[in-house]
């Protein structure tokens, strides 16, 4: 059978855009050390003609430079025709790696899709609403329970303020009155123990002569008994 219908070949995968961009890099890396290798021996002739003189020699040694210059401009125009191919796959590569991700994307966001259309079918807009408004009444019955529990009692609700700030005004009116009254009228005070304690304060001048007593005896100037004159002399 395989004699006379033959045998299947294999057929070989496109290579990738990835694929041909590293061959021809490669490619482009080859003829450039190529390039390198002919600027080495252009130097060299370079240094060979300073050195010979005019004449046959010289002219032999321009002879293998131009070939040499020569092959450095063919590597030179393969290089940048492979350099430009390379840019060209770049692009492609670029523009393909970019609809890849837009793929990927798109998947990601209808698979999200799907996901909240799901989801949004267990939560009804109205319910939503209608929870809302539950909560909202029972903050203000909390509230109200708030305030009732923190009422004060006895106090009555429609209290004047008019009234309050006359009762004020008589109570300022009565502590004036409190501090204006006589002492005898005022509570007693505790005794200042300082002023019990201090003693009477010397006399000052002389002391009054007694009633009965006659011709009474001179004093000088500190009070004392006067010495007469003749015992001074004496």
């Amino acid at each position: 059978m395989k004699r006379v219908f033959g045998i299947k070949k294999e057929t070989q995968p496109a290579p990738s855009v990835q694929d041909a961009s590293d061959r021809i890099n490669k490619r482009g890396e080859s003829v450039e050390e190529k390039i390198k290798r002919l600027d080495a021996e252009l130097a060299r002739y370079k240094e060979q003609l300073k050195k010979t003189r005019p004449g046959p020699a010289q002219e032999a040694v321009k002879a293998r430079a131009m070939r040499v210059l020569k092959q450095k401009r063919m590597y030179e125009g393969q290089r940048d025709m492979l350099y430009n191919q390379t840019y060209n796959l770049d692009q492609v590569s670029f523009a393909s790696e970019g609809i890849k991700d837009a793929q990927q994307t798109m998947a990601a966001m209808k698979s999200a899709n799907k996901e909240l259309k799901g989801m949004m079918k267990t939560v009804n807009i109205q319910d939503v609403d209608n929870l809302q408004d539950e909560m909202t009444d029972l903050m203000d019955v909390s509230n109200e329970i708030q305030e009732t529990l923190g009422r004060s009692y006895g106090v009555p609700d429609d209290v004047d303020e008019e009234e309050l700030m006359g009762e004020l005004d008589a109570l300022e009116a009565d502590m004036e009155f409190e501090e204006g009254v006589p002492s005898y009228l005022q509570p007693d005070k505790e005794p200042d123990l300082d002023s019990e304690l201090s003693m009477p304060s010397a006399p000052m001048g002389h002391a009054p002569m007694p009633a009965g007593r006659a011709n009474p005896q001179a004093e000088d100037e500190l009070g004392l008994p006067a010495v007469p004159r003749a015992s001074l002399r004496g």
